[in-house]
């Protein structure tokens, strides 16, 4: 007890002793015997620089690619953009490159914040578009900005991400649709974002399913692909009128880069990496380190 008033809720000795009506000599013994006795363990833990650990991180999840910045608060994920940039820049993407979005609130933000002049790239959804108002689900409206960042050209799917089952070959079908999503089976760089569980992650609870809202057991999801901390991915009501790249479109991409930032979403960057729906991560310091914390069991 006199251990827990002392490190999980920061009581001084003083205090302790107060509460306790007992000295503070005997509360100084205490917290020596909770510590020699292993009740207690305090780790002094070594700086990581973020070069150091994207090696770590690499190698831990087999990545071809990764980069991790300095812990960034969810509102100022623009800090992703440069290293985003930095391996769109390295990929050899050239005039007549086909790479496709995603969407969420870190891909956003990073297209928000710039990406690099890569004139001739063909920007393509990843998937049809969101019936949702938010922001970070205007996803043709991402492909229309990359472009414009690129020097590009912008190639939007004017269909919904899940249309009802009775319609879906009609959009598909449709000469405009059909010929947008047949870039995905050229596609050179995906970006994309790494969901949580919809149970996890309240603020998308409306936009989805009452079939994906059963998904608790999930890690995450890529593009609505919803998946294990193993890897496996978990079938849902939807799978077969989703209009998004398929799982093995995105494991044929040679490079595919998950954006995310929040310690909670470790298990998902990693069931993510597992399906081979993502192949290169970045994300900040304290979620690589929550990733490898994972990792080393």
């Amino acid at each position: 007890m006199v251990a827990r008033l002392h490190y999980e809720s920061d009581l001084s000795q003083i205090e302790i002793a107060r509460r306790l009506g007992l000295s503070t000599a005997t509360i100084s013994r205490l917290l020596r015997r909770a510590r020699e006795e292993g009740i207690v363990r305090i780790e002094i833990r070594d700086f990581a620089a973020p070069e150091e650990i994207t090696r770590e991180l690499i190698e831990a999840l087999g990545l071809k690619q990764a980069a991790v910045v300095d812990t960034v608060e969810v509102g100022l994920l623009g800090s992703l953009a440069q290293p985003v940039g930095t391996l769109l820049r390295t990929a050899g993407l050239k005039d007549g490159s086909v790479l496709a979005i995603g969407w969420g609130r870190a891909v956003r933000e990073v297209i928000r914040a710039g990406l690099p002049r890569i004139p001739g790239v063909v920007t393509v959804p990843a998937t049809g578009g969101m019936q949702q108002s938010a922001p970070h689900f205007q996803i043709n409206e991402f492909v229309r900005l990359a472009a414009e960042q690129l020097g590009g050209v912008p190639k939007f799917i004017f269909a919904p991400y899940l249309p009802s089952p009775q319609y879906r070959d009609a959009f598909v079908n449709d000469p405009t649709v059909r010929d947008q999503i047949a870039l995905w089976d050229r596609i050179d760089v995906a970006l994309v974002g790494v969901g949580l569980p919809h149970a996890v992650d309240p603020i998308h609870a409306g936009t989805v399913t009452s079939s994906e809202r059963a998904l608790a057991h999930v890690a995450g999801d890529v593009i609505r692909h919803y998946f294990d901390e193993a890897g496996t991915i978990v079938p849902w009501d939807g799978d077969k009128s989703l209009i998004a790249v398929s799982p093995a479109q995105l494991r044929a991409v040679p490079l595919v880069i998950g954006v995310a930032v929040s310690p909670e979403k470790a298990r998902a960057i990693i069931g993510a990496v597992r399906a081979g729906l993502i192949n290169a991560v970045v994300t900040d310091v304290a979620t690589a380190q929550a990733i490898l914390g994972v990792l080393q069991g």
